[in-house]
């Protein structure tokens, strides 16, 4: 019996706006979900994709809240649409304006990847019904722009995903913030088992509306399957969208990077396509949808975020490239084409290892989908005829040959063959010998000998590594003073008098008192360094260690300091904080 919106309760307003968009009559689901919702009760609907679940809550909604009345002052928000994906944020919101022209009803739209300032802006003038994606809901709470307090009727929409792992920690904290009483709105095309059990906590007293066997597939949709082996997908998705002129298809893959991979190889291939998932920003996001809608480009490739808000009329092609591993995510891929009564086609590419995939799939539907195996790419034929051989591998570069040459040295220390051995006997023989300076032996190896060390010493400069102790030369005081007494006989002091018998005698200096014990270094060897000016003696430039000045030598000039008994005042002039000799001893010659 067939049956009209005005028969269903529906304000004249709204069925006006329903009659503009071309619709007569309600489908079974609206049929089944509008009346128990305008009589306030809580709901659970359950329905093909593309039946119009949308219009079953969207319509009563607006009457209830239409009944109520405005209220004085701002608009408190009296409804709140939940949906997991932007695109389908967007598709509800416009549904709600579009039924609710002729109501005096505001709504609004809040999702990620956008500003929070327009609709922080937005909210600030007040909406009767919002539509959102929960975490830029719980985002505005936090940034406290939202409140949920006065909340009459929730609607989960998607809800099997919206209850799953991925938002249920978020909807468990909406929950939370809404009131205690209100009316509960589930839809979905699929309501697993453990998601009906999560809905029933949810619901009271709910009314379950099934208008087809649970999870079943669209009925206008033809589903194939084609065996084909992994690595030639990708060439029989080209050859299925040029052999059949398809001039709109929506290809699912599994992962956000496989969808940009293949969506940049067809473009490639000269089939112009884009990608849509959840890393793009929402402008690109919008500007590929469109630009698929309009035409403009043949291919739109999408992970399972499109499943679910992607509403296209007439979209004649979906194409399965990987299979979902979610068999109710199924469902929701090939109920984007034959929507709103037009048939469509869904094609799966299903390779060895998809096969257990594919078996759930079919025991989730309950029947098995039609294989046909498209010509030269059964799994495991090869090449087709008049495809595009494989490029052949470049040949290996002369550096892998020399790497596969044998090691130069073979066992420890010893060389595989000698720079002799390696050359030409004539060009051994022809060799010119090494020419012989004088002092140069012929084998400066062969005839190089131990040499005494007390017999030959090299130059002075050659032994810049040698202590300093070792440097001046020494005497036999400086050592019975020290209680390291040396005398020329013994072995422990040999070297050091070997270096003082090879010291150039214009470079001794004899000693002038005994305090000067070492003329090279210029002060007592452990003596601490006295700087002019000092802190000690508080006395100029050249004060010892008690304060008083020094004799200074004859020709040696005045260097830095200040006057006698200043108190240390240091200079900045020349010589000014530069160490000086002891009292009596020559500057060392640098």
């Amino acid at each position: 019996m067939s049956q009209s919106f005005e028969g269903l309760g529906l304000r004249a307003e709204l069925c006006r706006a329903v009659s503009e968009e071309g619709y007569t009559s309600p489908t079974p689901i609206q049929a089944e979900a509008i009346p128990p919702i305008l009589e306030g009760r809580d709901v659970r609907a359950a329905a093909q994709t593309g039946t119009g679940k949308t219009a079953g809550f969207a319509l009563p909604l607006l009457q209830r809240l239409a009944a109520a009345g405005e209220c004085a002052g701002p608009r408190p928000l009296r409804a709140l649409v939940l949906t997991p994906t932007r695109e389908l944020a967007l598709q509800v919101q416009e549904s709600i304006t579009v039924y609710g022209r002729h109501l005096p009803l505001a709504s609004t739209l809040v999702f990620g990847g956008v500003a929070m300032g327009p609709q922080v802006d937005a909210l600030a003038r007040g909406a009767d019904i919002l539509v959102a994606t929960p975490g830029r809901l719980l985002d505005h709470v936090a940034e406290k722009t939202l409140d949920l307090g006065s909340v009459e009727i929730l609607v989960l929409d998607e809800a099997d995903r919206m209850l799953d792992m991925g938002f249920i920690h978020d909807i468990r904290k909406v929950l939370a913030l809404l009131p205690a009483r209100r009316q509960n709105l589930l839809f979905s095309a699929t309501f697993p088992p453990e998601i009906v059990e999560l809905a029933g906590a949810l619901l009271h007293e709910p009314v379950a509306v099934q208008v087809a066997r649970p999870n079943a597939d669209a009925e206008l949709v033809a589903q194939k399957v084609h065996p084909v082996d992994p690595a030639r997908k990708r060439e029989l998705l080209c050859q299925l969208v040029r052999e059949g002129d398809w001039q709109q298809v929506l290809v699912f893959t599994r992962t956000k990077h496989g969808a940009n991979r293949l969506a940049m190889q067809l473009s490639k291939q000269g089939i112009t396509a884009d990608a849509i998932h959840g890393n793009r920003s929402q402008p690109q996001r919008l500007r590929a949808l469109k630009n698929f809608k309009d035409g403009v480009i043949r291919v739109l490739v999408a992970t399972d975020i499109a499943a679910r808000g992607i509403d296209i009329e007439e979209l004649p092609h979906v194409v399965n490239y990987d299979l979902p591993r979610v068999p109710e995510d199924y469902v929701h891929r090939i109920g984007r084409t034959g929507r709103a009564g037009s048939a469509g086609e869904a094609v799966s590419l299903v390779t060895p290892e998809d096969e257990p995939l594919l078996a759930d799939i079919e025991k989730l539907l309950q029947k098995n989908i039609e294989r046909v195996a498209m010509a030269g790419f059964e799994p495991g034929s090869g090449t087709p005829e008049g495809a595009a051989a494989p490029v052949p591998r470049r040949p290996e570069s002369p550096r892998r040959e020399r790497e596969q040459r044998p090691p130069r040295f073979q066992g420890e220390g010893s060389p595989a063959q000698s720079r002799e051995e390696r050359q030409p006997a004539e060009a051994r023989s022809e060799r010119p010998p090494r020419p012989q300076g004088e002092g140069q032996p012929a084998s400066a190896r062969e005839e190089r000998q131990p040499l005494d060390p007390r017999a030959e010493r090299p130059p002075r400069q050659q032994r810049r590594g040698l202590p300093s102790l070792l440097r001046g030369p020494v005497d036999e005081r400086v050592l019975q003073s020290r209680g390291n007494v040396a005398l020329p006989g013994e072995d422990r002091w040999s070297d050091v008098t070997a270096l003082d018998e090879e010291d150039d005698d214009d470079h001794r200096q004899p000693l002038s008192n005994e305090s000067s014990l070492f003329p090279s270094s210029g002060r007592v060897f452990g003596e601490p360094r006295v700087r002019s000016g000092g802190r000690q003696g508080g006395g100029g430039g050249g004060g010892n260690v008690n304060g008083n000045r020094a004799p200074r030598p004859e020709g040696q000039k005045k260097r830095g300091g200040g006057k006698p008994g200043g108190g240390g005042q240091r200079r900045r002039g020349k010589g000014a904080g530069q160490s000086q000799p002891a009292p009596g001893h020559p500057r060392r010659a640098d």
